[in-house]
């Protein structure tokens, strides 16, 4: 081994140590804050609002004390971690990070929940293979299947690319606001909202659901002016075109209109005769609010709640990518910011 590698080896293994012994310290600082809430809770329980005030109290003052990560969303979900994995402390699988626990407490199989936290744990499987995993029902389909070592190959070559970042966990901006740094956002609006329509762009094509990429940016022109939508693809198993708007702020009735328009212009110059309408799909990529507003003209919603809703992505698939794009957006953008003052 050469000199450099020793040295590059010594200073994974330190920040590996640095990372761990700070996701312990969230873990269980969360799952006390869990505790410690719920302990109050049931002390003032003859008010049938209490809950609800004690977290808005805590939020305020926790904020103004230590920044962000203490928001009432937030306490809640401290809240349900606690009340999810009561005996966190008498297992083996505090190695997981708050990411890990997050996407768990969101399997409402009690069963298959405490499978996926220990094959996360025992198998070291990074929070995007967690996600994956439990969003393609792996569990399930593991459980039902008569070759399991498929199955189980498939899973690993699929998510390999995501088991590649070691440290992943401490990308995450949670982090940066557990122990008080305060992220870089000084990128513009373009770019961030290029980087999300770049990456939803291969979501989709990974969802597996039958989309065919057709165009990025697409011109359509009316008498009056020009108008660019940001995706469309086409659905090959509903035998549609999928049109994609993304907004940066909150989606309004102005924008879902306009959506109305490109489904009706797509369904009479595009749209061949043995197709079915034409969805369209507004996203908005501010926190906290809703992220989707679906569009089908003709009165076909009947047709869209019955089977158009197997094969396209949920409100919550799409809300979880806008996110994890931006959290990854931000992290770029350190870290090129980091390199730059590096070489001045």
């Amino acid at each position: 081994m050469s000199f450099i590698t020793e040295i590059k080896d010594i200073i994974n293994q330190a920040r590996q140590k640095t990372y761990s012994a700070i996701n312990t310290a969230m873990v269980e600082a969360y799952w006390l804050m869990g505790q410690r809430i719920i302990k109050e809770e049931q002390g003032g329980k003859e008010r049938a609002d209490y809950g609800k005030q004690i977290l808005k109290e805590l939020s305020t003052e926790l904020t103004k004390e230590f920044g962000k990560g203490f928001s009432v969303g937030s306490l809640y979900y401290y809240r349900q971690f606690y009340a999810t994995f009561p005996d966190i402390f008498a297992t083996p699988w505090r190695i997981l990070t708050w990411s890990h626990y997050k996407r768990l407490m969101q399997v409402s199989d009690s069963t298959a929940r405490a499978w996926y936290q220990k094959e996360a744990s025992e198998q070291m499987w990074s929070y995007r293979t967690l996600d994956r995993n439990i969003a393609s029902q792996y569990y399930h389909r593991l459980l039902q299947s008569q070759n399991k070592q498929v199955v189980e190959s498939e899973m690993k070559q699929i998510t390999a690319p995501y088991q590649q970042d070691k440290f992943e966990f401490i990308k995450n901006p949670t982090v940066a606001e557990f122990i008080g740094l305060s992220p870089n956002s000084d990128f513009t609006e373009s770019e961030l909202e290029s980087a999300i329509i770049g990456n939803l762009q291969k979501f989709l094509l990974e969802l597996g659901k039958g989309f065919s990429f057709v165009a990025r940016q697409k011109l359509i022109r009316t008498e009056k002016r020009d108008y660019f939508i940001d995706l469309v693809f086409y659905n090959y198993i509903l035998k549609c075109f999928v049109l994609i708007d993304l907004k940066t702020s909150i989606v309004t009735h102005q924008d879902v209109g306009q959506m109305d328009m490109y489904v009706r212009m797509y369904d009479e110059r595009v749209k061949k005769d043995d197709d079915n309408p034409t969805i369209g799909i507004v996203l908005c990529s501010e926190t906290d609010n809703d992220i989707a507003r679906y569009s089908v003209l003709h009165d076909n919603d009947r047709l869209y709640a019955s089977k158009y809703m197997l094969y396209m992505p949920t409100n919550e698939e799409l809300k979880k990518e806008i996110e994890q794009q931006k959290e990854f957006f931000r992290l770029q953008h350190n870290t090129l910011n980091e390199e730059s003052q590096e070489t001045d």
